[in-house]
């Protein structure tokens, strides 16, 4: 092996070594929380939510992340009015549901109204080197049985089965009040941050390195702040997170980063 290494040149061993400390992609995405369409008005709703996405487009990001009660009223009409308004994104979004989605206590009828319509309620996916897991929390919230058995071992395999080195953001609706287990778990995984709505309120935390954020809504704020949505910054070293108001396409003084 020695004899092997004398023969590559120096310049390519740094060339190894600097590619190897960054292999991570930099890359952006958006956190949306609480379209929820008829909570602050139905037509307010649209509009805001339609003014998030116009904006969204002026940005150099990714894909965008719901976190969870897209509509007040889980029906036909609402859920075809979130998809015309979404299908304006010139770029991917994904879904978590809430519990205006599929019921705080879901049911086989509200789920699979939610999975005929809007589909899957849990996933994953990976994205330039960092995994992506999509949870459906009303089924941690509220153990219904064999939905939520299924839910638990889908979630444990998926995390525990990546790279253990593979940097993990975890998306649901619910925040995470007094679920240590679950936060002990996310600490043993690597994961970065949990990202979450549900509060129409800002609540920012950390657990061990990992960070917890409940966005603002596009819909209606209970703690008086704009509504708007987060930025996420993603490198090989940092998750990075900033406030977009609706208001102005001017990210707030405010900013929030971790080094993982």
């Amino acid at each position: 092996m020695k004899r092997y290494l004398k023969n590559i040149p120096f310049a390519l061993l740094i060339f190894v070594v600097i590619s190897c400390s960054t292999s991570q992609e930099p890359f952006s995405f958006i956190q949306i929380c609480d379209p929820q369409l008829g909570m602050g008005g139905y037509e307010h709703d649209v509009a805001t939510l339609g003014q998030a996405l116009q904006q969204v487009n002026e940005l150099d990001v990714d894909f965008v992340i719901f976190c969870g009660d897209l509509v007040h009223h889980a029906n036909e009409d609402s859920y075809a009015d979130f998809k015309s308004i979404t299908s304006g994104l010139n770029i991917p979004f994904y879904c978590v549901p809430g519990n205006h989605d599929v019921g705080m206590v879901p049911n086989d009828t509200t789920l699979a109204f939610y999975r005929s319509t809007m589909g899957e309620d849990y996933f994953s996916f990976q994205h330039k080197g960092v995994s992506f897991i999509f949870t459906n929390s009303q089924l941690w919230k509220t153990d219904i049985g064999e939905e939520s058995q299924r839910h638990d071992l889908w979630f444990n395999q998926t995390l525990t089965n990546k790279d253990s080195a593979e940097r993990t953001i975890v998306i649901g609706h619910l925040p995470p009040e007094k679920r240590e287990r679950l936060l002990e778990t996310f600490s043993k995984n690597n994961v970065g941050a949990y990202l979450s709505g549900h509060k129409h309120e800002v609540i920012i935390n950390n657990f061990k390195g990992i960070q917890l954020v409940t966005g603002e809504s596009t819909s209606k704020n209970f703690d008086k702040r704009p509504m708007g949505f987060r930025k996420w910054e993603v490198s090989a070293d940092t998750l990075f997170h900033s406030f977009v108001a609706l208001e102005a396409q001017q990210v707030a003084d405010t900013t929030f980063q971790a080094m993982n």
